[in-house]
């Protein structure tokens, strides 16, 4: 009996945290499936949360704590001083404290949510101490209030660091008068004037289709984000309060970004919608004060200091930053000799909730409801239901501006007529529903030809609404589904995964009349120029017409110079489209020919030939769970035969250059992509770039990656009895494998 005793008291007091989050593990239930994609189950939301977040933490925690560094401000931390200017762009638009108060004033359920978030990480890490976090040993429930929306950075990711950089790196000086009258101070503000070279797009495709046109006459949904690989995990997420919500969700986040439930379908596609804003604010100081005009009166400029720490060697320095902000928003750089505040929608409370409230829904009225509270702000949404309803909201949160000022600059902020007069309601934003031609699609293209006739017109909106500017993406798709029916899941697919690419019907004529103009000048082109001109403007593996239009259209992006006979801006602001059909009818035929010959050099130059497939080249390759992939053409790689979007591809694949390789590599594009069918019950197939898992010794590393060469899509197991089937692991968060 004393010895009992005696082990009783020496045995340490139960930690209550502890106990608290094993009691909330022990009502959810985890099955993994054979693809290792996590179905989580909960007695309410926020067990549903936490769960989904243990479980994201178990397939990719390196992405979990690394969203949350970038966002809460601290990535410079472990990237050292050239990530200085993201913290600082980070805490220039809400602080810690900040933070917090917007978490203690939200919502009871929203709080509990947040909670959930918190324990469900936290949790993770005290059930697998072997694993060492590069910065957070602790996760807290405000850090969701930084990371309120599932875009790749959201809004604040428009703010440009380099500007940012450009001013405060020596400190944001402001001289007696007006701000920033001498010509060095403002050249530093400003922007080089030479056209970008056309990069990947980061975009994505969004396709809703009535019943009319399906074979079994029920709405279908094309969910075809184009994010970075791997940047999105597949979850389903099920609470026995009302929560089924199956797709794609950013490492870190607590609700499904891009997906759908039993009723809902909902597909995000980066918009036109102009939501920043930039005002050139007059500044002058009164006695050792700052202040700012505005109308007729002097406003105090607010000043705070941020202080950051950044990586030195093994050490971390630190520096402080004093920062000003006008309540049009922060001041982050320099414009006509002039400090500019940026303004965007920063509501994190209210973006959180339409983001969790959207998974919920059970038809249009509820969804159109939710689409009232105005925070999706990055983003159009395209949307299809069991009811068979589909819809397109062009934006979500557009403030309402005088239409007499270009919005596309930066406009004076000392006129109070520039400010924003509130926000349009929905209302009055660009809305599609249930279109008589019986589809809509959204590329990142105009609104004004998503349903092609029945579309909304230009001129019945302000034209700070979209930018009226179509892309290869979006003629693509129009010339796919003008005149089609009879759609299943499977032809949905096909029609997602078409290989044409308009682009090169606008690039490749030109080339080809301009060698057939000076052939004899080029006569080592004959054989390349003969293989283009015989070219459908298909990709594929085998295609070595993709692999010379590729190049030469990558190449000639780059080398184009502005023509005498256009100006300055005009070619600044070329759409790629316009880009396009100037460097194939309008740019000089030499320079065609010169950069035409200078990609053959090239290819003979890396791989002793230009007869390539394109497959040979375009690889697919994931060697490690590093965020950025360390490329290496003497690894082992995969053909792929998809093209970037620029090109028109719906199916795009882009890749990242500089990577001291001769093959090219993917790195965004189609990455998680679905197809869903609404009825009685609803039927889903998806794929992933790869597969679930970031750990290279899971089975789920890449074991999707050969189905996504071939596009060949796994059937999504959504009712409880297809889940138990397909079943691969059941266990409670903190249990697996025991």
């Amino acid at each position: 009996m004393l010895t009992l005793l005696l082990a009783s008291c020496s045995q340490e007091p139960a930690n209550p945290e502890v106990a608290a989050w094993e009691e909330q593990a022990s009502r959810i239930t985890i099955h993994r499936d054979d693809f290792g994609v996590p179905h989580v189950y909960g007695k309410t939301d926020a067990d549903a949360v936490f769960g989904m977040l243990y479980a994201q933490c178990e397939d990719d925690f390196n992405r979990v704590e690394r969203n949350y560094i970038w966002a809460i401000g601290r990535l410079a931390e472990i990237e050292g001083e050239e990530a200085l200017y993201s913290d600082l762009r980070a805490r220039m638009f809400m602080t810690r404290e900040e933070a917090i108060a917007a978490y203690e004033n939200s919502p009871p359920w929203l709080r509990d949510l947040c909670d959930a978030f918190a324990d469900g990480v936290n949790y993770y890490l005290h059930t697998h101490p072997e694993v060492t976090p590069k910065l957070l040993t602790r996760f807290e429930p405000w850090m969701p209030m930084y990371f309120s929306e599932g875009s790749i950075g959201g809004d604040i990711e428009r703010v440009r660091t380099d500007r940012i950089r450009a001013w405060y790196e020596e400190g944001a000086e402001f001289p007696e008068a007006a701000f920033l009258e001498s010509g060095e101070q403002e050249a530093a503000g400003q922007e080089v004037r030479e056209r970008e070279p056309e990069s990947e797009p980061q975009g994505s495709n969004g396709i809703a289709l009535s019943g009319e046109l399906t074979d079994s006459g029920h709405a279908m949904l094309l969910i075809n984000p184009h994010t970075s690989f791997y940047f999105r995990g597949e979850v389903h997420m099920v609470s026995e309060e009302g929560l089924n919500a199956y797709g794609a969700v950013t490492w870190g986040q607590f609700f499904i970004y891009q997906g759908f439930n039993e009723k809902t379908g909902w597909m995000h596609t980066s918009t036109y919608t102009d939501v920043l804003d930039e005002f050139r604010e007059v500044v002058t100081r009164v006695g050792d004060s700052l202040y700012y005009q505005y109308g007729e009166e002097l406003r105090p400029v607010e000043q705070r200091e941020v202080a950051l720490a950044y990586r030195s060697g093994d050490s971390l320095a630190r520096r402080t930053f004093l920062v000003y902000r006008t309540h049009h928003g922060p001041l982050t750089h320099v414009a006509e000799g002039r400090p500019v505040a940026t303004a965007m929608m920063w509501d994190p409370v209210n973006a959180l909730q339409q983001s969790f409230i959207r998974t919920k829904q059970d038809g249009y009225q509820g969804f159109r409801k939710m689409m009232d509270i105005r925070t999706n702000s990055s983003n159009n949404t395209v949307y299809a239901d069991a009811d068979g309803n589909i819809a397109y909201f062009h934006g979500n949160f557009i403030p309402r501006r005088d239409p007499r000022f270009n919005y596309r600059e930066p406009v004076d902020g000392s006129d109070p007529a520039t400010d924003w007069q509130g926000l349009h309601t929905v209302d009055e934003n660009i809305l599609i529903r249930n279109p008589a031609n019986g589809w809509i699609q959204n590329c990142n293209s105009t609104p004004f030809t998503a349903a092609l006739e029945y579309s909304p017109k230009r001129e019945d909106y302000p034209g700070y609404m979209s930018r009226d500017e179509e892309n290869y993406r979006g003629i693509h798709a129009i010339q796919l589904l003008r005149g089609r029916k009879g759609y299943t899941l499977d032809s949905l697919i096909s029609l997602a995964y078409d290989p044409y690419l308009p682009a090169f019907e606008d690039l490749i004529p030109g080339l080809v009349a301009a060698y057939e103009e000076h052939a004899s000048d080029y006569p080592d082109l004959a054989g390349p120029i003969g293989t283009l001109r015989q070219w459908d403007y298909r990709t594929s593996e085998a295609s070595v017409a993709m692999t010379l239009g590729h190049f030469y259209g990558d190449l000639y992006s780059w080398k184009a110079r502005r023509p005498a006979h256009i100006s300055e801006g005009d070619w600044q602001d070329m759409s790629g489209m316009e880009f396009v059909k100037y460097l194939g009818a309008d740019s000089p035929p030499a320079e065609r020919l010169e950069v035409f010959r200078e990609v053959i050099e090239k290819l003979e130059g890396d791989f002793g030939t230009w007869e390539l497939p394109w497959g040979t080249v375009n690889r697919y390759q994931r060697i490690n769970g590093d965020v950025r992939q360390p490329f290496n053409d003497s690894l082992p790689s995969i053909p792929i035969g998809f093209a970037s979007g620029r090109w028109g591809a719906l199916a795009a694949y882009g890749a990242r250059y500089h990577n001291d390789t001769k093959k090219i590599y993917g790195t965004r594009g189609n990455s998680f992509v679905a197809v869903v069918e609404f009825g009685e019950k609803v039927r889903a197939k998806s794929i992933l770039a790869g597969g679930q898992s970031g750990d290279p010794a899971s089975p789920h590393f890449d074991d999707q990656a050969g189905m996504y060469r071939r596009a060949e899509f796994k059937e999504v197991p959504y009712y409880p009895e297809d889940v138990i089937e397909r079943a691969a692991e059941t266990y409670h968060p903190g249990q697996r494998g025991d």
